[in-house]
């Protein structure tokens, strides 16, 4: 009986492992191979954003802005904010001080083509940029900042 549950026991193993191979083998037909590839976009090309509203005009203007910084600096965006954080273990390639500039050249940027693009209004332009020119990015730079710290 110990033969017969030995055999019996080997034979659903081997068309599990069978049945493993074939879903396998039709995976990588239907292009599983290719598909955990990942281009990153490049930051010095503008991107199209989906959605309306204030929520999607920040998110607009901080990816522009980080776009802007990693163009700037040569990198992707990716990158560039895996890098601000020290907890990615991702390692940094600039100082704190070049990662600053960019980061406000990018933003000052981001809020001029939000203007042009009319996303943001005249009128809170200039505020806008006021507060990217003296936030202290420094700080989120060294990996840790809240929305509260951004207010002065």
């Amino acid at each position: 009986m110990s033969d017969r549950r030995l055999t019996s026991g080997l034979a659903i193993l081997i068309a599990l492992f069978v049945g493993a191979v074939v879903l396998i083998g039709l995976e990588f037909a239907k292009g599983a191979a290719s598909a955990g590839s990942v281009k990153l976009a490049d930051p010095c090309h503008s991107r199209a954003f989906p959605g309306g509203g204030i929520d999607a005009v920040v998110q607009r203007v901080v990816l522009d802005g980080l776009d802007g910084a990693a163009c700037r600096l040569r990198t992707t965006r990716e990158e560039l904010v895996l890098s601000l954080s020290p907890g990615t273990g991702f390692p940094r390639r600039w100082d704190r001080r070049t990662i600053e500039v960019a980061l406000r050249a990018g933003l000052l940027r981001a809020v001029d083509e939000a203007k042009r693009r009319g996303d943001i209004p005249s009128f809170l332009v200039g505020p806008v940029r006021k507060l990217i020119e003296t936030a202290p990015l420094d700080r989120l730079i060294a990996g840790g900042i809240s929305l509260s710290d951004l207010i002065p």
